[in-house]
């Protein structure tokens, strides 16, 4: 075979080899986007591609919120160390007032809600194939990839969740393993969730948390408290946030939701148990360096977020009237429920609608629409599940944000029921 003829059959095969390569990224690149803007069938609108001359009202989620001003400049001042050897001061300082807040003897700076979560699952289930008992709507179970048993080798068993954010206590005792039993696993971690995510921003009842306390030290279990959004239910009942975190042996606080900080959550917990956290920190990847520069951020959402959040729950309030009576027909808001800064809509199957339809409208605008509220607005909401849409309002959102939120809910919801009429 001559030169030139194998020449042209590298150039065809090296050709074909490229061409595949490209093919095969371009299918992961489309595989990966639906992943990242999916849930199960609710998809996630996002903000790209909005036309920049809109007014964009973001009620995704209450982690969207930016540093003010006042916040930047606390972080570009930090005072910082090398934290991973404990020598950051501006961390320790935020360490320190959150263990105090809580009522607790010491905390760890993580850089996520999830890991936070995670950590307390591994330094109190040591012990490989033991079980901690979540409920079956916890964002420990839902949105957390299932971390302790990936990492850990624990199992999270699930037990029922009422629409108040409780735990069905009696179905709690019954999957309470007996450890004496060589076929059974141990049950080591009851978890519990406050304010709780997917029963739409719920505040768990403390006297029940007492009981859910009782029950779990009666059978020589920890008891954890998931309490990203703890704030919100502190100042929507007029209590310290210590009093409601005091019967938990751990507590993760998150500090980038409503309190407004950019990255971060707290660990909190006795001073061994925070000894033996940072270890799992470590390990996991999340000891970060200079750190100081995150923590002046989450001084300050301690000692100034949660003084905001009682105008965030009257936001929300304001959203769900409006949403109960312009939304008649298209979704159904139960008032009674709407207690911190969440409102559930639930959409009305005999409207024709659905959560994705009507987050995807919420996020357009038209020629028609403009013209009668006189600014495009674009409306960002969640599609929690095949039936509901979460409303989360936060600390970046404005009295004329409300307004304008009103405006689109009205219209919107106008359109939809005068197209299920045509």
């Amino acid at each position: 075979m001559s030169l030139s003829r194998l020449s042209l059959i590298r150039e065809t095969i090296f050709s074909s080899k490229s061409q595949l390569v490209k093919h095969i990224a371009t299918k992961a690149n489309t595989k990966m986007s639906a992943v990242m803007t999916g849930y199960g069938n609710a998809k996630l609108i996002t903000g790209n591609g909005i036309p920049t001359e809109a007014t964009v009202i973001d009620f995704r989620s209450d982690t969207v919120t930016k540093p003010n001003n006042e916040m930047r400049t606390a972080m570009m001042n930090a005072d910082v160390g090398d934290d991973v050897y404990g020598e950051d001061p501006t961390v320790n300082e935020l360490q320190k007032l959150g263990a105090q807040l809580m009522g607790k003897e010491a905390a760890l700076f993580v850089p996520s809600g999830t890991m936070s979560n995670l950590i307390a699952l591994l330094t109190h289930c040591k012990l490989r194939g033991s079980e901690a008992i979540v409920g079956d709507e916890s964002h420990i179970l839902h949105y957390e990839q299932t971390g302790a048993a990936q990492f850990g080798g624990i199992n999270l068993r699930s037990v029922k969740t009422f629409a108040d954010g409780t735990l069905d206590l009696e179905e709690v005792k019954k999957k309470i393993r007996n450890s004496k039993d060589a076929h059974q696993s141990h049950s080591v971690l009851l978890c519990v969730e406050n304010t709780h995510n997917r029963c739409g921003g719920r505040i768990v009842p403390q006297k029940w948390i007492v009981k859910a306390g009782q029950l779990a030290r009666e059978n020589n279990m920890k008891f954890h408290l998931d309490g990203a959004r703890i704030f919100n239910a502190a100042v929507a009942l007029d209590v310290s946030v210590s009093e409601l975190v005091e019967p938990f042996d751990s507590v993760s606080v998150c500090l980038s939701k409503g309190l407004g900080a950019p990255v971060g959550s707290l660990l909190i917990g006795t001073k061994h148990f925070i000894e033996e956290a940072h270890r799992c920190r470590k390990a996991l990847g999340g000891g970060m360096r200079q750190a100081g520069i995150l923590a002046a951020a989450g001084i300050l959402s301690l000692t100034k977020g949660p003084t905001r959040l009682a105008q965030d729950h009257i936001f929300t309030k304001q959203l769900a009237v409006t949403a109960q009576e312009v939304g008649k027909g298209v979704v159904e808001v139960d008032l009674d429920t709407v207690e911190t800064n969440m409102v559930m809509l639930k959409v009305e199957p005999i409207s024709g609608a659905t959560p994705n339809s009507i987050v995807k409208r919420f996020a357009e605008s038209t020629e028609k629409e403009v013209h009668a509220i006189g600014q495009d607005i674009r409306l960002l909401a969640y599609p929690m599940t095949e039936t509901n849409i979460r409303i989360v309002v936060h600390c970046s959102n404005t009295p004329e944000d409300i307004k304008l939120a009103q405006d689109k809910l009205g219209y919107v919801f106008d359109e939809i029921k005068q197209s299920k009429a045509v």
